[in-house]
């Protein structure tokens, strides 16, 4: 399968010094950037920036739908909290298949080879439209059940399924465009991203109202379940602008249609990678569910308050987005290339500039979280809740960026397996012992469900540094092995 992409003529395809950069090539991926020379930190500007804007317009947002809920009421946002949670364990097949392309195809880029990186591409292309398929269905079958399991109330309950089945009308633009988005990712493009998000946040801001309220006089509008669909019609946008610039990037350059037919050995390739990446993800998820249920004991003030406070502190963590997804294409490529050096000084570079950003970030946070709060509700017990988290949760926001970043550096290693172990603990066995002993054995109430999540963070930070540190060592010699970088290395 893998010569059904064909290459215009060209001398070789070896890999050695003499191999044109794969910018040059006839055939390659014309707009790809080389990530393997060069400053890594003008690399990570070049890259970050773009992200960290686009995830500004994805939280915004966010932020507007759950703005507009709180409009309806905090049973509305309530719904939407548990729907989204519920939504996204599905959507997190889309977030592996992004890294997975990422990451394979960016190896392949470093490594000069062009056919790979095409072939890859076009099997990523064909594996995400499947994937689509078969996750509308079980979303379809097993989401409800989902919502009727960490929902406590059946007035949020019946709001949130009822958003969720619409929501579903989504999962495929949202599954294929996450994922393809690696394909661009891979080849040093951040900008595609940003672009169609912020497309989709004017459209949304402008879907929004139109959808739950209508036109006054000439129509009623359709409620909460217009939140859901003015999701819909925007993220519809976004895939069909990243297909467009994806055709347009050149990967697909010298493919026939026999190239999108299903290569198992790629397939498992892409599994490979996905499956960690994904249950990972998932783990997380699990989190929120695993706090969902202790939540749903203390009322629909608490459920309300964690879905806002989780859009706030979204607001703080999105140069940190940009950053660590910036990270994985340059990683990639790099560890494609054979340059440990500049695989480790990649993982350092992106901490240094996560820290600089959280010396700014987190002490405003603290101070403006109660302000931030009532942005979104008038709720005084939401408010409440989700002031005293804030101030708990912001004091670990750089841990979060050290733990983001060690993921990219793992899933660019090809060894996203360890991403699933260090969330496994961290995600789902941490929050949920650490928050039994705080609300339970100490007596915290709802706000021993906050020092659950960030003792689980803490601890789960020092155990990923040990395990990376021990998955790095057979491939590029340890996460902490002293070097000397040569003189054009930064």
């Amino acid at each position: 399968m893998m010569a059904a992409c064909t290459a215009l003529p060209k001398p070789d395809n070896s890999n050695s010094i003499s191999d044109p950069p794969i910018m040059t090539r006839p055939a390659a991926t014309t707009t790809s950037t080389d990530l393997t020379t060069g400053p890594l930190a003008g690399h990570f500007l070049r890259l970050a920036v773009p992200a960290a804007i686009g995830m500004v317009f994805s939280t915004i947002y966010n932020v507007v739908d759950v703005f507009f809920a709180g409009m309806l009421g905090t049973t509305a946002q309530a719904g939407l909290t548990i729907a989204f949670q519920c939504f996204f364990i599905f959507v997190t097949i889309g977030f592996g298949l992004g890294s997975a392309m990422t990451a394979l195809v960016g190896h392949a880029i470093g490594g000069k080879s062009d056919s790979e990186a095409r072939q890859m591409a076009a099997q990523g292309l064909g594996f995400s439209v499947i994937a689509s398929v078969g996750l509308v269905g079980l979303a379809f079958a097993g989401g409800p059940a989902l919502i009727a399991f960490i929902s406590a109330s059946d007035s949020y309950r019946a709001a949130g399924t009822a958003y969720f089945l619409v929501l579903l009308f989504s999962l495929p633009s949202f599954v294929m465009a996450y994922g393809l988005n690696g394909i661009l990712q891979a080849q040093g493009d951040t900008k595609s991203m940003q672009f169609a998000l912020i497309g989709a946040c004017f459209a949304n801001i402008g879907l929004n109202p139109l959808l739950v309220f209508g036109v006054p006089g000439l129509w009623a509008g359709i409620g909460f379940n217009g939140i859901a669909t003015a999701t819909v019609i925007s993220q519809t946008g976004v895939l069909a602008f990243i297909l467009w610039r994806l055709w347009h990037s050149g990967i697909f350059r010298g493919c026939q249609a026999a190239s999108f037919v299903p290569d198992l050995a790629l397939y498992r390739q892409i599994l490979g990678q996905l499956i960690p990446t994904s249950f990972t993800m998932l783990v997380m998820f699990a989190a929120g569910f695993i706090v969902q249920i202790y939540l749903k004991s203390f009322g629909v003030a608490a459920v309300a308050a964690y879905g806002v406070a989780l859009r706030v502190e979204q607001l703080f963590l999105l140069p940190v987005f940009g950053l660590t997804g910036a990270l994985l294409p340059i990683a990639a490529q790099n560890f494609g290339a054979g340059q440990p050096d500049r695989v480790r000084a990649a993982l350092f570079t992106c901490w240094k500039f996560g820290w600089l950003f959280m010396l700014i970030a987190c002490p405003i946070l603290f101070v403006a979280a109660k302000g931030l709060m009532r942005v979104f509700t008038d709720d005084p017990a939401v408010v409440e809740i989700g002031v005293r988290y804030l101030h708990i949760d912001g004091f670990i926001l750089p841990i979060y960026m050290m733990l983001f970043a060690i993921y990219s550096f793992l899933q660019a290693l090809k060894k996203p397996v360890w991403t699933l172990v260090i969330g496994i603990y961290r995600q789902a066995f941490g929050v949920a012992f650490f928050s039994y002993v705080y609300v339970y054995h100490l007596g915290f109430g709802v706000v021993g469900i906050w020092y659950g999540i960030a003792t689980s963070v803490l601890t789960g930070l020092l155990l990923s540094l040990a395990l990376t540190d021990y998955a790095a060592r057979p491939i590029i010699g340890g996460l902490f092995t002293r070097k000397i970088l040569a003189p054009h290395q930064p």
